[in-house]
């Protein structure tokens, strides 16, 4: 067999590459707008399909295929000067997430504040009531105060955990539509 059959075979399997170098033709088009790193990968790329493409012409002519080689080596040097890279811009775009991660204190959060005034307010309003209606049963106390301190707490209790909210500004109130109210922020 000849050396005209593995180059002819190089030649189409270096031409269906396309879609392989094409792309990086682009990133590396694209210039600024895309990482370092993906340009790099870029070149590795261009450069092994190039070099493909080299040894099938070296093939077809029936020159030394030494040049192939450099090629292979380039190849291999961009591709990990390239993974080397995304892997410092990986840490560099944690960096910068994690700061940009400013989540409120989980225990001073605004609808655990309210929360806790509310369910005291309204446990107290309740034990009121019962205690008042136990004493009314005995006949030691009118029908009025028994309805009026449970609804005079539970009204106070309210308006402690709406002055809690306002307290803590719109901020407070947008924290409470923005999780809805769960403490999980999210927007869905």
């Amino acid at each position: 067999m000849s050396a005209v059959v593995p180059g002819l075979a190089l030649g189409a399997l270096t031409a269906s590459g396309c879609v392989w170098y094409v792309p990086a033709l682009v990133d590396l088009r694209a210039g600024a707008d895309r990482r370092v790193s993906r340009r790099l990968a870029a070149l590795a790329c261009l450069s092994g399909w190039g070099t493909a493409g080299l040894a099938a012409a070296l093939l077809l002519t029936g020159a030394p295929l030494a040049v192939a080689g450099a090629g292979m080596l380039a190849c291999v040097a961009l591709r990990l000067a390239a993974w080397v890279r995304a892997r410092g811009e990986a840490r560099e775009d944690a960096a910068c997430w994690a700061a940009l991660d400013a989540r409120p204190d989980v225990r001073h959060a605004p609808h655990r504040v309210v929360g806790a005034i509310i369910a005291v307010g309204l446990t107290l309003a309740t034990a009121t009531g019962t205690a008042l209606t136990w004493v009314h049963a005995r006949g030691a106390l009118g029908a009025a105060p028994v309805v009026a301190a449970p609804v005079a707490l539970a009204a106070c209790t309210l308006a402690a955990a709406v002055v809690t909210v306002r307290g803590r500004g719109a901020e407070g109130v947008l924290w409470l539509r923005w999780t809805g109210g769960g403490g999980e922020g999210g927007c869905g």
